[in-house]
C-alpha cells in the first residue's frame, strides 16, 4: 500500500542538508569579507556549494535518466514547481523595480529635486547596454532554435545553437564587467547608484545562474540525454533564460533610456 500512489518517496540525501550549512557560511563568508577584505573564507564556501549542487544534481538527473523514477504526474508537479519559482522571481525583481520608481517619480531635495540626482553621469543607453540588449535577444534566439531541433531530431543543429546561446550569454557577462569597470558612479552614489547596481547587478548574478543551466544541459546533450519526447531539463533551462531576457528590456528602458 505505500507505493499505491503516484509520488515516490525519494532515498535519504545528505545533499539538501550539506548545502544548507554551505549557503549559511557563504553568507558569513560574505561579511567577513566585507569587514575583514579576506576574501579566501568567501571563495572556499562558494566552491564547496558548487560541489554539492553538482552531486544534488547528477543524482536527480540519474534518477530521471536511468532510474526512470518520474512519472508523468511527478513531471506535472515539477513543472508546476518550476513555473512558481520563476513567479517568484519576477515578483523579485518587482520589489526592486518598486523602489526605483518610489524614488525616481517623486524625487525629494536630497536628490536635488531631479532624476537621476545631481551629479550623476548617466551610461549612453545607445552605447554598451544597447550592445547587451542585442546580445541577448540574439541567444535568446539561439536558445529556441536549439529547442525546436531537439523536437525536430536535429540533435547537431541543437548542440551548436545551445552552444552559441551559452558563448553570447557569457560575452553579455562580460560586456557588463567591462561597463561595470568604466562606471562614472558607485553603488554607495545616492538612491540612484544603488538602484541601478542592485537591479542590473541581479539580473547579472541571474544571467549566471542561466549559463551554469545551460552548460549543464549542453553537456547533457552531447551525452544524448534527450530525446523529442524527454527534454524537461532543457525545457526547464530555456524557460528561466527567456525570464532572464524578458527582464532585460525592462531595465534597458526604465533604467538606461528613461533614466537618463
Amino acid at each position: 500500500m505505500m507505493e499505491n500512489h503516484f509520488f515516490r518517496l525519494v532515498w535519504p540525501s545528505p545533499w539538501p542538508i550539506t548545502l544548507s550549512f554551505s549557503l549559511l557560511n557563504l553568507g558569513a563568508g560574505v561579511i567577513y569579507w566585507i569587514k575583514s577584505y579576506d576574501i579566501l573564507p568567501l571563495f572556499f564556501f562558494f566552491i564547496l556549494s558548487f560541489l554539492i549542487v553538482g552531486q544534488w544534481w547528477r543524482d536527480v538527473i540519474r534518477e530521471a535518466v536511468f532510474e526512470g523514477k518520474r512519472s508523468t504526474k511527478i513531471n506535472l508537479m515539477i513543472n508546476s514547481g518550476v513555473i512558481l519559482f520563476i513567479v517568484s522571481e519576477i515578483c523579485f525583481f518587482g520589489s526592486f523595480f518598486w523602489a526605483y520608481f518610489y524614488f525616481s517619480l517623486s524625487p525629494d531635495y536630497s536628490l536635488g529635486v531631479s532624476w537621476p540626482p545631481k551629479g550623476i553621469v548617466v551610461v549612453d543607453y545607445l552605447g554598451i547596454p544597447f550592445l547587451n540588449t542585442l546580445i541577448l535577444l540574439a541567444s535568446g534566439v539561439f536558445i529556441t532554435w536549439a529547442h525546436y531541433s531537439v523536437i525536430n531530431n536535429s540533435f547537431y543543429m541543437a548542440k551548436t545553437s545551445l552552444f552559441f546561446c551559452a558563448m553570447l550569454g557569457l560575452y553579455f557577462l562580460m560586456v557588463q564587467g567591462y561597463e561595470y569597470v568604466n562606471m562614472s558612479f558607485s553603488f554607495t552614489e545616492s538612491v540612484f547608484g544603488s538602484s541601478f547596481f542592485t537591479l542590473t547587478g541581479f539580473h547579472g548574478f541571474h544571467v549566471l545562474v542561466g549559463l551554469i543551466f545551460i552548460f549543464i544541459n549542453l553537456i547533457r546533450l552531447m551525452r544524448n540525454y534527450f530525446s523529442p519526447t524527454g527534454l524537461l531539463g532543457l525545457e526547464y533551462s530555456i524557460w528561466y533564460w527567456h525570464f532572464v531576457d524578458l527582464v532585460w528590456p525592462f531595465l534597458y528602458c526604465f533604467i538606461y533610456w528613461w533614466g537618463c
